[in-house]
Parts: C-alpha cells; structure tokens; sequence
C-alpha cells in the first residue's frame, strides 16, 4: 500500500465530511494587482498583536522612527517584537480602541507618519543556506512574524515545535472565505517570493514534502504558482468548497489518513 506521501505525489484528494458553497464575491478585488499604501495621516500600532504577553517599549512619545524599526522588545519565545510601520514621529503612547470584535482598547504607539517611509537598518542572512534552523527560527522571531488566523501565533514558535517532526510542510493557500482575496492577489504578484519563503521553511523543517494546498478557483496564482516552484514543491489543486482553508480540513492526516510524523500547516 502507498504510503500517505506517495498518494499525495500521485494526486489523491480526500474530501471532508460537509461543507457549503457560498457566494464568492471575490471578483470585486481579485482582477487587479496590489496597489502601492497610501500613507494615513495617524497610525495607531497595537502593542499586542499576537497570542502572549506585550513585549518591553524600545521608543518614547515624540521619537523620530524609521520604517522596520522594532518598537518593542522581548525575550519571551512566545511573544514577538512590533514594528514601525513607516517613518514618523511618536505622537502618543496610550490606549486606543483595537480592531478586535471585544471593541476593547488597549496599549497603543500612535506615529505621525513623515510621508518620507524612510527605513532603518534591515537585518538579513543574504545566504540562509549556510544558517541553522535554530538561528533562522530566532531571526524570524526578531522580524516579529506572526500568523494572521486569529489566533496571532508566532510563526517562530510553530517552526520550532516542527523541527525533526515533520514528514508534510503543507502550504495553506485555500482562501475559501466570500470576499477575501489578499491571498490570492499575494500568489499572483509575488509568486517568487512565497516560493523563496517556503524554501526557507523547507530548509528549517526538512520535510519530506512539500505541498501548496490551493482551491481551483483561482487558475491565475495556480498558473504563476507553477511558474514560479521548483521539484521540490508540490501545488495540489483542491475542490473549492467552505471551509477547505481550515487547518483540519486541508489537512490529508485529519481524514483518516493517519501519517507516522506530523504535519505542519504555514
């Protein structure tokens, strides 16, 4: 019997158990590329922004700050540094209502932006192949990466509860929710870098496959997907239907087909 690796090499897709076709509404958004930010006069910068505690205030009220620049800092693995987002001016520390359906306020750096979006230093390995996974894993945590699912997890924390565990990295790009198409114009415009990033992923996990889980009803990043990975990626094109871009759902080894190592879902 094939293992559950060869089967998804071979094209075998597993349906899950429900689901419903909504609406899409997906071509208000998803026909022409990402356009270049607009500069806001104020931008309110929560200094919480991911599960765990607030890291420690790097910057006080009426700092200059540069794009990129870490306006806190933390030690804690759980917890990731916040970022400027554009050069400005610090105009305020204080709390401010959140985008969180609470409605609550919290902790807040509000910048003034200078309309320059100078950047400061960027840190960067320019041959990551020659760094640890360990050392990567804690680059990645410095850049405060985290996922942007809800629950805000530090992509630093995943990576390391999949080092010399994972046999699948399963790239989740089953945007399945009506309207929402960030993901879908990200794999259009920038396939070569989400095809960098999984390499790096690649590098730090060592999988023993990798695969890009994405629905059929978006053949344009399909096609640039494909233009784009190597032979060490798999794009494994999915029926759409909600909720296929739910980690249970895209997952082969939650519908009974039960692996020997664990999947990793980025």
């Amino acid at each position: 019997m094939e293992s559950l690796i060869e089967q998804i090499k071979h094209g075998q897709i597993w349906d899950f158990h429900g689901g419903i076709h909504p609406p899409e509404h997906k071509t208000q958004s998803n026909q022409g590329a990402i356009l270049e930010r607009i500069l806001p006069t104020e931008l309110v910068i929560p200094l919480k922004q991911h599960i765990g505690s607030k890291g420690k205030l790097l910057i006080s009220q009426g700092d200059q700050v540069f794009a990129g620049q870490a306006i806190t800092e933390t030690d804690i693995q759980q917890c990731v540094p916040v970022h400027a987002p554009t050069s400005g001016t610090v105009i305020a520390i204080e709390d401010r209502t959140i985008a969180h359906p609470s409605g609550l306020s919290d902790r807040c750096v509000v910048i003034q932006p200078d309309g320059n979006d100078n950047w400061g230093a960027k840190p960067a390995f320019t041959e990551y192949l020659t760094q640890t996974p360990e050392r990567l894993i804690d680059h990645i945590r410095a850049m405060g990466i985290a996922g942007m699912g809800g629950a805000g997890f530090p992509t630093a924390r995943k990576l390391q509860t999949g080092l010399a565990r994972t046999e699948i990295l399963i790239i989740n790009a089953a945007e399945c929710e009506p309207y929402i198409t960030a993901d879908d114009r990200l794999m259009q415009d920038c396939a070569d870098e989400i095809v960098a990033g999984i390499q790096i992923l690649n590098h730090i996990v060592k999988p023993k496959l990798a695969v890009i889980g994405i629905e059929d009803n978006k053949p344009e990043a399909i096609a640039a997907l494909n233009a784009a990975v190597e032979d060490d990626i798999l794009i494994q094109v999915v029926p759409t239907k909600y909720p296929s871009g739910g980690e249970k759902q895209l997952h082969p080894t939650d519908h009974g087909k039960r692996g020997t190592g664990q999947s990793l879902s980025s």
